[in-house]
């Protein structure tokens, strides 16, 4: 008996959830370990998906590490804990992306509700960022923007909004346990952020953006080597 899409994302928001937990009462050698859990949580979920969405998967994973690594720790718009990358965000941004697209999947009988439910949420969270929440939210509200253009005119509208509902959680459960906080400015500007920014989900989409287009190329790479593998071994 296969579980629901809803269940599946659940379990692998829980699954993070835990993680990020644990995270506060560990030290930069035994995140290590959490970095460990997160890929096999990874290697297991992915068995049992479809090809593209695995390869989907995987190039959110490779994207989003880059975008970390410019976004954190040489631009420094948000910094870890531990002022590192820690091993289990990359892996981690694979859990949040099959999670999405499981809600999504979900949903599909109530796929409008969905896109205008995220929308109508996070276009109030940034006008709530430039008007009565404590922290100006400036570049939340320019992100928001972004992101209800995806969500209006996108490709995967359905996919984009059940990846803002993850990480809508994911951002206000990280910061409230202090595991990444956003700088008041973006560096090199005077453009407020909020904690986390209202926008921060337009960043996770655009990883996505950039997977769902390359990933069908990369699966058909992968499928040609493996054709001519089998070839060579029959000769």
């Amino acid at each position: 008996m296969t579980s629901s899409p809803l269940f599946r994302s659940g379990a692998l928001i829980g699954v993070i959830g835990v993680i990020l937990a644990l995270d506060t009462q560990v030290d930069a050698r035994s995140q290590l370990w959490l970095g460990l859990a997160a890929s096999l949580v990874l290697a297991v979920a992915l068995r049992s998906v479809s090809p593209l969405l695995r390869a989907q998967t995987l190039v959110v994973v490779v994207v989003a590490t880059c975008g970390e690594i410019v976004g954190s720790i040489i631009w420094g718009v948000y910094t870890y804990r531990l002022e590192n990358l820690p091993s289990f965000v990359p892996p981690a941004h694979g859990l949040v992306y099959l999670a999405g697209v499981g809600l999504a999947s979900w949903a599909a009988p109530r796929r409008e509700l969905l896109v205008r439910s995220a929308l109508v949420l996070v276009l109030a969270w940034a006008a709530a960022g430039v008007t009565v929440l404590p922290r100006a939210d400036v570049g939340g509200a320019l992100g928001a923007s972004l992101l209800a253009v995806y969500l209006l005119r996108g490709r995967a509208p359905a996919t984009y909004a059940g990846v803002f509902f993850v990480v809508a959680w994911l951002e206000l459960y990280g910061t409230a346990l202090g595991t990444w906080t956003w700088a008041v400015e973006i560096p090199g500007t005077s453009v407020t952020n909020g904690n986390p920014p209202s926008g921060v989900a337009a960043g996770y989409v655009w990883f996505d953006i950039v997977a769902l287009a390359a990933a069908p190329s990369l699966l058909a790479l992968v499928q040609r080597v493996r054709g001519r593998e089998l070839v060579a071994q029959s000769n």
